[in-house]
């Protein structure tokens, strides 16, 4: 069985990823922000691995991983994990900006680069949860898309590198998906909430381990996942 670190468990897309990967009996090796988090997070995935390290300082992220056991090998990592702060141009302040660099792409950039000689020993996968929003930025989405954005390009450019190394890499771009985050941004935007009309979590959690359990003869680069309903 393979071994996943994933980023962004807790809820949404990402429990939805860690709960099929436990059931299938893989390892897992979850990412959570703080101790309170990883001790919710041993609670709701017995037998999983848990580190420690805070997306939105990722300049931290080097000394918190060196200073904890790690998996010998990874079979993926899935950058799962996000934030959002909506708001014009004109009013989103620098911090809402730099928030959503932090967590969206600058994170994710530092764990694949410290994780990255573990995921070539196995000849791995790299896994980015974009967004609808990474490829086309509309008005008062500017920051996030803007962070969505550059880990489309991240993507690209860690394929193309990486790509002799045996390592593929794949971004799933959901459409609007029934998760906290969702609520969230529906929210933001003074909209009512009502999940039924949005993407299941269980269904991108069935693009990426499609994406995953493709046979070596070929790899899925993108994978945009819209509304059915």
């Amino acid at each position: 069985m393979g071994t996943h670190l994933i980023t962004g468990a807790g809820s949404g897309i990402g429990a939805a990823v860690a709960r099929r990967l436990a059931e299938r009996g893989e390892e897992l090796w979850l990412l959570a922000r703080d101790l309170r988090r990883a001790k919710e997070l041993t609670e709701q995935f017995p037998g999983a691995q848990l580190l420690v390290g805070d997306l939105a300082t990722p300049e931290k992220l080097d000394w918190a991983l060196g200073h904890q056991k790690l998996p010998t090998r990874l079979d993926s990592i899935q950058h799962v994990a996000g934030v959002i702060e909506l708001g014009a141009v004109g009013d989103l302040p620098a911090k809402a900006w730099q928030r959503q660099l932090a967590v969206n792409l600058v994170a994710p950039a530092e764990i694949t680069r410290l994780l990255l000689p573990l995921v070539r020993l196995a000849q791995g996968h790299v896994v980015f949860v974009n967004s609808g929003a990474g490829l086309e930025a509309h008005a008062n989405w500017g920051g996030y898309a803007a962070s969505k954005h550059g880990l489309k390009a991240l993507a690209d450019a860690l394929r193309a590198e990486e790509h002799d190394n045996g390592v593929r890499v794949t971004s799933v771009y959901p459409g609007r998906t029934a998760t906290p985050m969702q609520e969230s941004t529906h929210r933001q935007e003074g909209k009512d909430y009502d999940p039924t009309r949005w993407i299941d979590p269980e269904s991108v959690a069935t693009a990426i381990l499609t994406a995953i359990d493709l046979p070596r003869d070929a790899e899925l680069k993108d994978v945009v996942v819209r509304p059915g309903r």
